[in-house]
């Protein structure tokens, strides 16, 4: 399958890692899994593209980490705060925003071209 274009993506990246953080904490190649498989294959999510989000989220008070054994091996555990939840709601209002507004401006163009499978 076909990836997404990078350009697209790049706003959505933090809005990405918040969401597969709001349902429990997970550590780097957890979340990388869950991108990948909620998008079909279609976002690869790279560690040197997520660890930099996940610090600087950390360094906004939007998730904490933690060390952690339990699972055989030493991981950070990554969860969102508060804050983060909050922000996740902002973002997720504002994509909400932009989806309607790209939706309203290529209506015309989407709607008078021919679906393909």
């Amino acid at each position: 399958m076909e990836g997404l274009n990078p350009e697209l993506m790049r706003g959505s990246l933090d809005l990405m890692v918040l969401s597969v953080l709001a349902d429990g904490a997970k550590y780097g190649y957890l979340i990388q899994q869950r991108v990948r498989h909620s998008s079909q294959e279609r976002v690869d999510l790279k560690a040197g593209t997520l660890y930099p989000i996940l610090h600087r989220l950390e360094r906004n008070k939007f998730v904490k980490a933690k060390w952690d054994e339990s699972t055989g091996r030493r991981r950070k555990w990554y969860q969102l705060t508060a804050a983060g939840k909050k922000q996740l709601q902002v973002r997720v209002d504002e994509w909400r925003s932009y989806v309607d507004c790209l939706t309203r401006i290529l209506g015309p163009v989407v709607n008078a071209q021919p679906q393909t499978a």
